[in-house]
Formats: structure tokens, C-alpha cells, sequence
């Protein structure tokens, strides 16, 4: 298991700087940016998908620096309401399986992406319940007029491509649980998977360890995103979890992201640790900071600590006393 960091994180850095920051914390992965809602600030991709050379100096700074690229991440739309959004985040989202299948990288992340309501909405519609009964015609749409047609024809260009999508299940589009992650792998077919996030699953009632280990059994988890998240038990028995309060809110939200361990303790992530290798993951754990309550810098180290405590607590493994 190999610990690494999203590298949006550091957007504002040249990549050689950031490359060297994570050399220096001790990072052994990288997940890169390929457009749509976290940028690609450290990729040219029209440039890297045409110039082998600049692909090759590319992997040569990464394989200098001690790293692999585990991932592109591509976290948009492509089925937005909105043809400009649902165009741009479709096309950086193609751009991104390209360039990741012309660096021997095996995973694109992003989401799930969620339509309107009807094929003339201008915003996307999350549906939450099943009454009144228009809800659940609302689905059929979302479902079986837009993303599953759209997400075969996907799942086809990954194949062409031998590159997975790691879809992070995230509220507000319509993959945000196994159930829904599972019925997309289904219908559109097996190159579409999970970047699991334990994160987005803790605030819906979700537990995590049962959720992956579900998805691994499934061989539907491509990607692991590390990142914590705490429930306010006064706040979240006020009002429940459903919360549009600012992320800036950290009094008054329901609950919040936190850096790794200031959630869910040391205990927590080695179990979770092992639970992926026992189910079938032994690839990185990518640090994904979100946390309002410490710096970059800071929540970035403190979730290291506790990832090299399990992963080193992992690798090490039972020590067997030999017998006379």
C-alpha cells in the first residue's frame, strides 16, 4: 500500500515545486488533475497527449522524485443540463482516459455527474425520496435516458483504452452510495468502478468498512481517496445531516471534513487498511485535504502520520515463532 496526496491541493504550485514537496513528506503517489471542477493546473494535456516526448519528460520528473502516478482525476459534470458545462466536462473527461492510457496510468477519478429533471432543465436535480410519485419519474429519466446511455458509451471508449473510472460517490449526483454505483457498473458495464471515499458515506449514515468491502467483492474499487469527517452530534440532533450551511460554517454544520484521524481515530484507519487488502486493494491511499480547521501543510502531515502507522502496521504483518 502506498500512501499519495490529490494534487489539486497544491494548484497554485508549479509542478516541480510540488513534485518536491512530496519528496520531501515522504509521499510515494501522485494523483494529477485533468480538468473539469478541480482543474488541471499541472497538466497541459492537449500538449502531453500529442508530444511523446513531453509525456516522457513528464513521467521521468515523476519516477525521479520517487513516485507513481495513481491516478487522472476528471471530478465533473459530462451530463449536466447545461450543454456548455456538460460539453466541457465530457470532453476533459475523454482528454483525461487519453492521456492516462498513454502513460500506462490505469484510472481516471471524477463523478457520476447528475442531469435535470427533464431534457429542457437548466440545472441538475439530485433526488433524495421516493414520494410524491413525480420524484421517481424524475429517476427514470436521470437514469435510463441520460446516464445510462451516456455511461455505456463511456464505459466502451475505456475499454478501447484499457483505463477503469473511479467514480467518487458523492451526494448531489446520482452515484452517492453502493447501491447506485453498483447499478451504473451494471447496466453501462465493468470499466466503470468506485474511487472509494469514506468521507462522503460517514455523513449519510454509511459504514465505510461494510461499503468497501462490498465494492471489493465486486473488483468495482479502482482508487482509494483518504479523507476523514466528523458529525456534530448537537448540530446533526437539531437538524439532521442534510446540510447547505457553508463548509465555512464549523459551528453551525451538521458536520464537516476533517484531515485523517481527527474524525475517526488511528484504530479506525488500520482496520480500514486492513479490510482493503482483504478484500483485494493493495494500491495507494490518496490524501485528499478538505479540512477548514488546519492548514494545508499541517492537516497534510497529520494524515500521513496516521496512514504510515497503518500502512506500516499492515505491511509488517503477524510475526510467526518458529517451533522446535
Amino acid at each position: 500500500m502506498r500512501i499519495g496526496l490529490f494534487a489539486a491541493l497544491l494548484n497554485d504550485k508549479p509542478l516541480d515545486e510540488v513534485l518536491d514537496f512530496y519528496q520531501a513528506e515522504g509521499l510515494q503517489a501522485i494523483e494529477l488533475g485533468g480538468g473539469a471542477y478541480p482543474g488541471a493546473a499541472h497538466l497541459d494535456l492537449s500538449t502531453l497527449i500529442k508530444d511523446s516526448a513531453a509525456r516522457n519528460d513528464l513521467k521521468a520528473k515523476v519516477e525521479d522524485h520517487g513516485l507513481i502516478i495513481s491516478a487522472i482525476s476528471c471530478h465533473g459534470n459530462p451530463i449536466h443540463p447545461d450543454l456548455r458545462i456538460a460539453k466541457e466536462h465530457h470532453e476533459a473527461f475523454r482528454r483525461s482516459v487519453e492521456l492516462a492510457a498513454l502513460l500506462g496510468v490505469k484510472t481516471v477519478n471524477g463523478f457520476s455527474g447528475c442531469p435535470g429533471d427533464h431534457a429542457g432543465a437548466k440545472n441538475p436535480n439530485w433526488v433524495t425520496c421516493a414520494w410524491p410519485d413525480e420524484y421517481r419519474d424524475i429517476l427514470d429519466y436521470q437514469w435510463n435516458e441520460v446516464a445510462i446511455p451516456y455511461w455505456t458509451e463511456q464505459n466502451a471508449f475505456l475499454d478501447e483504452h484499457d483505463v477503469n473510472f473511479g467514480i467518487e460517490m458523492h451526494p448531489g449526483f446520482i452515484v452517492y452510495n453502493n447501491d447506485t454505483l453498483l447499478r451504473l457498473r451494471s447496466a453501462a458495464g465493468n470499466r466503470i468502478g468506485a474511487n472509494f471515499d469514506p468521507s462522503h458515506l460517514w455523513w449519510q449514515g454509511i459504514d465505510p468498512l461494510l461499503a468497501v468491502r462490498q465494492l471489493c467483492e465486486a473488483g468495482a474499487v479502482f482508487h482509494v481517496h483518504a479523507k476523514d469527517a466528523v458529525i456534530d452530534p448537537v448540530n446533526s440532533g437539531h437538524n439532521g445531516n442534510l446540510d447547505t450551511k457553508s463548509y465555512g460554517d464549523h459551528r453551525g454544520r451538521a458536520w464537516q471534513f476533517r484531515s485523517v484521524g481527527y474524525g475517526h481515530g488511528a484504530e479506525w484507519w488500520k482496520t480500514f487498511v486492513s479490510d482493503l487488502r482483504r478484500f483485494g486493494y493493495d494500491f495507494v491511499l490518496s490524501i485528499e485535504h478538505e479540512d477548514g480547521l488546519m492548514s494545508a501543510r499541517e492537516g497534510l502531515r497529520k494524515a500521513i502520520s496516521v496512514l504510515r502507522e497503518a500502512v506500516i502496521q499492515e505491511e509488517a504483518g503477524p510475526m510467526f515463532w518458529a517451533r522446535d
